[in-house]
């Protein structure tokens, strides 16, 4: 059997007509920016995150930025930043004037190790980004408690963390305010690119409402930043239809996590944690195990896609070179950068998908035992 690593066309063959239905209304309004879809789709996801405000935006990375300069973030601050994250959280930071500042990440969850942060402060430190990691939330009341005794701003980077549960709260309502990606392949995806700040600071939301729209708190009047960062409507008429089945996918991705969960056990890769005091939504199930290479490819053989998230470390890219850190300097994230590897996930699967994936992995561990010649 066949088994890619994500299939959209599987998800938007299954609500294809209201997908039509919404574009075609979309083209005869012709409001292609700004339109009532966009006002109607922040006030329903500031709702789903249980907070007060969404501003939609073109990008996950663009929600960062926004959200670290509405808080005031700039020339001569420090961020906090996981080292095991994508390279825009990073870079969000950067594109404010300020500075990233790595921390190693957690051995079982991938998040940011809380036992680093406070050593990773100093006195031009002004926030911490926490990660949910592949749809884990990071520990956040640690890092609540952290931010509150040093005067720190909490934003969320919840890129891959749509719907998915702290201790019984949503994320996106935890920090001063969450960053969330509507790329495609995300638990909710746009039809390209997109993202959206949430928050219930009122005005941190007013600053961010003008600067993604050049700068204008009233109309021809730019007194903010004048970035251009407009989430276009087409895209939030398909996400309004989405996020009526967000829960529905996520409950599916949960199935298939535990399905794993349950099929792996006594193999030789790392499965996730599953942790019982959050409610994760699985945007990526990842597995650590040696002869990564070796593993991909007995696994592509059998016509099983693979990927890895990610495979460099941030300290380790050649952009940031310029900060001065070395290999070795998270020892945590880069052992793992070396053996993770995400395996199929994605809502319309199915339970003979999964037995096949395991199936390929048990056929990579029987020839590790076969002898050579």
């Amino acid at each position: 059997m066949n088994v890619p690593f994500v299939d959209l066309k599987a998800q938007h063959a299954s609500i294809l007509d209201e997908t039509m239905e919404a574009l075609h209304r979309v083209v005869k309004d012709a409001s292609f920016i700004l339109g009532r879809d966009v006002a109607e789709f922040e006030e329903a996801y500031a709702a789903y995150c249980d907070a007060k405000y969404a501003i939609g935006v073109d990008n996950g990375l663009s929600a960062l930025k926004l959200a670290l300069l509405a808080f005031g973030i700039g020339e001569g601050d420090e961020v906090i930043v996981p080292v095991n994250t994508f390279i825009a959280t990073a870079a969000a930071v950067t594109f404010t004037g300020a500075k990233p500042v790595f921390v190693d990440c957690n051995a079982l969850t991938y998040n940011i190790d809380v036992e680093q942060i406070e050593a990773a402060i100093t006195p031009q430190t002004r926030a911490i980004i926490a990660v949910h990691l592949y749809g884990t939330p990071a520990d956040m009341d640690p890092i609540l408690d952290i931010a509150s005794k040093h005067n720190l701003v909490v934003i969320e980077d919840a890129a891959q963390a749509h719907g998915a549960y702290y201790k019984g709260r949503r994320i996106g309502s935890l920090g001063h305010a969450a960053a969330f990606s509507f790329y495609p392949a995300k638990n909710l995806g746009a039809l390209g690119d997109g993202g959206i700040v949430v928050t219930s600071d009122h005005a941190a939301a007013e600053r961010i409402r003008g600067m993604r729209n050049v700068g204008q708190v009233e109309k021809n009047i730019h007194s903010l930043s004048p970035n251009n960062h407009r989430l276009d409507t087409v895209h939030a008429a398909v996400l309004k239809i989405k996020l009526r089945h967000i829960d529905t996918w996520n409950a599916a991705r949960r199935q298939y996590a535990h399905l794993y969960d349950s099929l792996l056990a006594g193999f030789d890769v790392v499965r996730p944690a599953i942790l019982q005091d959050m409610e994760q939504v699985w945007h990526l199930y990842v597995v650590r195990t040696e002869n990564r290479d070796t593993f991909r490819a007995c696994l592509e053989e059998q016509g099983i896609s693979t990927g890895i998230h990610y495979p460099i470390p941030l300290h380790l890219q050649p952009y940031y070179e310029s900060l001065g850190y070395q290999k070795g300097d998270f020892p945590v994230a880069e052992r793992q950068a070396e053996q993770i590897v995400s395996l199929p996930m994605f809502a319309e699967m199915t339970e003979e998908m999964v037995e096949a994936v395991v199936k390929g992995i048990e056929v990579f561990q029987t020839s590790k035992r076969l002898p050579t010649a």
